[in-house]
């Protein structure tokens, strides 16, 4: 278990603590990184719950997590719970949602946190694929979360558009309130260049639903051939309907076809979602956001995004939690190395860690700068954007 809190959740004050008990250095990076955001339009598009289905939340998560026999799948599962702040597996849809809240919810002027729910893997012919799902979160419970704290959450569904009910499921929810949809192609089996999608693009559109879909390759995926639902390109098909896409972490992992080249040569996913950004068509309608960036392995694409001012008003802020909560994924030296970050600064951000990952996540990314310059993230990157109205 120590080993599992080592690598996960190495957090070990408490979040109500942070306000009384933080050093003045780290104190005033955290009054900086407020200073000129209106809590009013702060919003985290990108907050993860899930569970195991206590309390009849119907969460789950692929049975070969909850077994010894899949070690690689166990670990992973306790290492995001412990990140999760979960203890007792048998409390935990309840100790999640408790940990998240206290998170927030000591955060002064916190914003508004988006929940996504999260869909099941679906073949083409509308079959429900149990072996290749992660995990489910319905968006019931995304709904029921964000009305039993409204202060605090916003729901995000999730539909995958190959389940027999997906129009049904886009109406049912748009009328609920609902103004985003979440995929993850890589795990849920979506091409989203099919033109099975046509139909569902088109009432996206028809319902002024925004697809905030993952981009790039996925670490919880094993499957290979999966890796390819992440290219970027393929997302144009859902752009070419009018739908507006934001592409969760800027494709910022692994390569992919260049769909555009003869050869398919093989290429930054990254570079290619800099070419649908850099797509004159596409300007009022595809949109980045940055979780996940600042982690070691998508660092160095920073220095990008940091330069290209002309974009800053497409990007938009989520903290992929609760990955800031995984210590394994936390290094501030790499940042430091880089030049985004100096050593005092990244001192005083693992000590905002300790008490609050998700502050923490926010507070470095207000702080981060293009290296050698003081140009940072503008505050407008992390308050509602109005081109997405959400």
């Amino acid at each position: 278990m120590c080993l599992i809190h080592a690598i996960g959740g190495a957090f070990t004050k408490q979040p109500e603590e942070l306000n009384s008990r933080l050093s003045v250095k780290a104190s005033d990076l955290v009054q900086r990184a407020f200073d000129d955001i209106d809590s009013v339009r702060l919003v985290d598009h990108h907050v993860h719950i899930a569970g195991l289905g206590v309390g009849g939340t119907e969460a789950f998560v692929n049975r070969k997590m909850l077994t010894w026999r899949h070690p690689f799948h166990r670990l992973k599962l306790k290492v995001y719970m412990s990140s999760a702040g979960v203890a007792d597996e048998d409390k935990a849809d309840p100790q999640a949602i408790a940990r998240l809240t206290r998170l927030v919810a000591s955060i002064k002027g916190h914003g508004k946190h988006r929940l996504l729910a999260f869909d099941k893997h679906y073949r083409r012919d509308g079959s429900v694929n149990l072996e290749k799902t992660e995990f489910y979160v319905p968006n019931e419970y995304v709904f029921e979360l964000a009305e039993r704290h409204p202060e605090l959450f916003v729901p995000n569904i999730s539909v995958n558009p190959y389940r027999p009910d997906a129009i049904a499921e886009l109406e049912k929810w748009a009328a609920r309130g609902a103004r985003v949809v979440k995929w993850l192609p890589n795990a849920m089996g979506i091409d989203p260049s099919d033109p099975q999608c046509d139909a569902f693009y088109e009432k996206m559109k028809q319902l002024d639903l925004i697809l905030l879909s993952h981009g790039g390759e996925e670490k919880a995926v094993e499957a290979e051939e999966d890796q390819k639902l992440g290219n970027p390109l393929l997302l144009r098909r859902a752009l070419d309907h009018g739908v507006k896409v934001i592409v969760a972490h800027c494709a910022g992992l692994g390569t992919n076809a260049d769909l555009d080249s003869k050869d398919r040569k093989v290429v930054d996913n990254f570079d290619l979602f800099m070419r649908l950004m850099d797509d004159k068509r596409y300007k009022e309608l595809v949109f980045g956001e940055i979780s996940a960036m600042t982690q070691f392995n998508r660092s160095t694409k920073l220095r990008i995004l940091l330069a290209r001012e002309d974009l800053h008003d497409r990007l938009v802020n989520g903290s992929d939690y609760p990955l800031p909560a995984v210590n394994l994924l936390i290094r501030t030296r790499p940042l430091v190395k880089q030049g985004y970050i100096n050593a005092d600064e990244a001192g005083s951000l693992k000590e905002i860690y300790d008490y609050n990952p998700l502050l923490f996540d926010f507070v470095l990314k207000r702080t981060l700068k293009l290296p050698s310059t003081s140009k940072g993230f503008p505050a407008s990157v992390f308050l509602t954007n109005p081109s997405l109205s959400v």
